[in-house]
């Protein structure tokens, strides 16, 4: 019998990895997430929660490309319209 060693978040207990630091990184984007779903909430008037997850999430596995266009490199955005998101992207 093998044994298999699996982590996951305990942001998302659905989802398990055999590798801890991508469990690691999963759950820095999920916290992440968590953050920007508080501060859209509270300051755009009229957004749903749901809107507002779906959103963060999207900024969340793609802050590396954000962080970039908040540095005076706005065209780093065109790189969202070529290639899907990619999860827990370091900056």
């Amino acid at each position: 019998m093998a044994v298999e060693t699996l982590y996951r978040s305990t942001r998302d207990l659905e989802t398990t990895f055999v590798d801890r630091k991508l469990a690691d990184a999963h759950d820095q984007m999920l916290e992440l997430a968590e953050l920007l779903t508080d501060v859209l909430m509270k300051n755009v008037p009229g957004l749903s929660e749901k809107h507002a997850e779906d959103a963060s999430i999207y900024m969340a596995k793609n802050r590396a490309i954000f962080a970039a266009a908040f540095k005076n490199n706005a065209s780093a955005l065109s790189e969202l319209g070529e290639a899907p998101a990619t999860e827990a992207s370091e900056d």
